[in-house]
């Protein structure tokens, strides 16, 4: 999978096996956000990435601790599996607050895609809609 996305001048993340990450010299790692571990903040170098979730502030600021480069914040919009979500004004009241490179995740449909544009964002990301483009 490493040659392949070298071939292709793709990155490679793995997620929470730092271990691994390490070993394999990839491009970076994904720490979910029941990682609370710091120790992985010695493994940043010039040329590696860490990605990071978080759902609360809580875990917004764990994320800066470990000092991921790319933070997503979920979930922005309703999704089946939680009950709560944040909305577009919570969720630009912490990407300001955080000043961060902030991913926007959680719930983005072909419904509410153009409602991104209007949100304090770096990027964005999305699991179920790219699944029924696909389907």
């Amino acid at each position: 999978m490493k040659k392949f996305c070298v071939t292709i001048r793709k990155k490679f993340y793995l997620a929470n096996n730092i271990h691994l990450v390490e070993k394999l010299r990839l491009d970076g790692a994904y720490i979910p956000s029941f990682n609370k571990n710091l120790f992985i903040t010695r493994l940043k170098t010039k040329n590696f990435t860490l990605l990071g979730s978080a759902h609360s502030i809580k875990e917004i600021n764990q994320k800066i601790r470990q000092k991921v480069d790319y933070l997503f914040i979920s979930p922005i919009f309703k999704v089946t599996k939680k009950k709560d979500f944040l909305g577009m004004v919570r969720f630009n009241i912490l990407s300001q607050k955080f000043n961060r490179n902030i991913v926007a995740l959680g719930g983005i449909n072909k419904d509410n895609l153009r409602m991104i544009k209007n949100t304090k964002n770096y990027s964005f990301a999305s699991i179920s809609y790219i699944k029924n483009i696909i389907k």
